[in-house]
């Protein structure tokens, strides 16, 4: 039986116009895999993993769970969630394969960007295993899920992320958004303010503070997740660590950013900038104030050693 014609347009139908060949090699890979794969997507030891789709990304967002199902460390639980309840109730073909190997698809109210995490947090009584979130238009390398769990097991008591920005301040105060340098450290930082697109891990007693926050971010920040996380760490005292001196960004799924949230919160009329002024107290402000000062001292004293002499 020739296969070949069928398999071809099975590629044409289901993959975005890719003109990358490796990647085109790859995306054809995660699709077979989606097609033809029946390995589950989850494993007993794992931390519980969360993310959301909306839109025409609910056609692609395939390729980023097969990318994370691919790793060398699997969830526990991996969890889909959608607000669109026709969406819900008609999943297309992709994603009925991968409920079938293991993936949990839940309908949720809209909560905006913060859906790939508080209807988790929301919905569970206690916390046992860390919560990790990824972004639905991302193809995430097979070592990600695993360098986010070591960091967990070597530094349980700290948030762990592969791509953070450092708050910085000046004569003025807190500087823009846009003006926050990505972090080149790997030293745990209250002015380290994680960005989800690369994925974020939270330790269980972290989710309980998000539990007790509450949704006060529909007033606040309802669009802007990254702030939410930040200050609640940044309250109950969770510094934030990027796992390699260099902030990663991974490979995005080709077609799935014309619509993404950071054009419109940075680069379209700086909503991050409204939610952050919305979000923080001045007793935040304060508390991150003196982390950027004690920074600062601590390059200056690297930079100039005081020298003893006999």
């Amino acid at each position: 039986m020739n296969i070949l014609g069928p398999l071809i347009q099975f590629l044409r139908d289901t993959l975005p116009p890719v003109r990358n060949i490796r990647t085109r090699i790859w995306l054809g890979w995660l699709s077979l895999i989606n097609r033809y794969g029946r390995a589950p997507v989850t494993q007993p030891d794992g931390p519980v993993l969360s993310l959301t789709t909306y839109g025409m990304r609910i056609r692609t967002v395939y390729l980023t769970i097969e990318s994370i199902a691919r790793g060398r460390q699997r969830p526990s639980e991996f969890i889909l969630w959608l607000d669109d309840e026709n969406a819900f109730n008609r999943l297309p073909p992709t994603l009925q394969r991968l409920k079938a190997r293991g993936l949990t698809i839940r309908l949720t109210k809209n909560y905006g960007p913060h859906k790939k995490y508080y209807p988790y947090v929301e919905s569970q009584g206690a916390f046992i295993v860390p919560l990790v979130t990824a972004d639905d238009d991302i193809l995430y390398p097979p070592s990600w899920l695993k360098g986010l769990v070591d960091g967990f097991r070597a530094s349980p008591e700290v948030i762990h992320c592969y791509r953070a920005r450092v708050i910085t301040f000046d004569h003025t105060g807190l500087t823009k958004y846009t003006g926050w340098e990505l972090c080149t450290a790997t030293c745990a930082s209250f002015c380290h303010f994680a960005t989800g697109v690369s994925g974020v891990l939270y330790p269980p007693s972290f989710l309980n503070v998000l539990k007790n926050a509450g949704n006060a971010f529909e007033t606040c920040c309802p669009k802007a997740d990254d702030v939410w996380l930040h200050v609640q760490a940044l309250r109950a005292g969770f510094k934030i660590r990027q796992i390699s001196a260099e902030p990663l960004h991974f490979k995005p799924i080709p077609g799935t950013q014309s619509a993404a949230l950071h054009l419109r919160n940075v680069t379209d009329d700086n909503g991050n900038d409204r939610q952050i002024k919305a979000t923080y107290t001045q007793t935040d402000i304060e508390t991150l104030r003196c982390e950027f000062a004690e920074h600062q001292r601590s390059q200056l004293t690297s930079a100039n050693p005081i020298a003893f002499s006999d």
